[in-house]
């Protein structure tokens, strides 16, 4: 059997769609191995990294995940916590001891602490298999938000909102002069002039709506270049460090020039 991809980079497959032949090939993300053929699980659009072809959805709910870093909406006001609503079937809970460091007494109204409408940049710490969710505001850029304004996108194109490290979100702050932060669920916090605001909204939405097109990098540059008058570096290197390990999110994800 010969050992080859059948689709390119960025191609578009749908589910069943035999992607690779042979052994050398590895499943990632959402596909799988028949045999010595590697499949499609979804619609998708395929991302091949040496030797492992991975499947980036187009379409879905956001499926919560140990470590994501999102942005949530108080719903309720419970007992012991918040419930927050995190752009997912499930919804997640924030407790008294994960929500501040800040002692609060039994009985206090924690209303004056989080209201109902409130949005937090918070983290996933638990998540268990019948999809219980638990939150976190302790740790670096997680926080209430305060002023701006939120939009909502596809969760599964938030990798191409963000870019390659970071690429992309700063090509936006850099010419519309905002603060950003990207959620891992698909929510969007933007905070800056009004002409600002509505130019990087129009940016976002244009990625979502191209982001299985390639060359969206040198394009976006250009479309920012022309709205703005400011030139853009889509290479300029971040102006945070990378956080933890492999694998966690960039700061890009959900912080900017605060």
């Amino acid at each position: 059997m010969t050992e080859e991809v059948l689709v390119k980079d960025k191609d578009i497959v749908v589910p069943g769609e035999t992607i690779a032949t042979g052994m050398s090939f590895l499943p990632g993300k959402g596909t799988y191995r028949e045999n010595d053929k590697i499949i499609a699980q979804k619609l998708g659009m395929i991302s091949v990294e040496g030797k492992v072809i991975k499947l980036i959805s187009l379409s879905g709910a956001y499926t919560p995940k140990l470590k994501d870093r999102v942005i949530a909406r108080v719903v309720d006001v419970l007992m012991t916590g918040w419930r927050l609503e995190i752009n997912s079937p499930y919804s997640s809970v924030l407790t008294l001891k994960d929500a501040t460091s800040e002692f609060i007494p039994r009985g206090a109204d924690l209303t004056q602490y989080f209201a109902l409408g409130d949005y937090v940049v918070c983290q996933i710490v638990n998540v268990t298999s019948q999809k219980l969710i638990d939150v976190s505001m302790k740790g670096p850029g997680l926080r209430k938000i305060r002023g701006g304004r939120i939009i909502t996108v596809s969760s599964q194109k938030v990798p191409r909102i963000i870019g390659k490290d970071g690429s992309m979100v700063s090509m936006v702050k850099q010419a519309t002069g905002c603060n950003i932060i990207v959620g891992q669920n698909g929510l969007i916090w933007l905070d800056g002039t009004p002409e600002g605001e509505v130019t990087a909204v129009k940016a976002f939405k244009k990625i979502e709506e191209e982001a299985h097109l390639g060359g969206l990098t040198d394009r976006m540059a250009a479309w920012l270049e022309k709205e703005t008058g400011v030139k853009v570096n889509p290479t300029a290197a971040p102006t945070e460090a990378p956080q933890g390990t492999e694998g966690e999110p960039h700061p890009h994800h959900f912080g900017g020039s605060q």
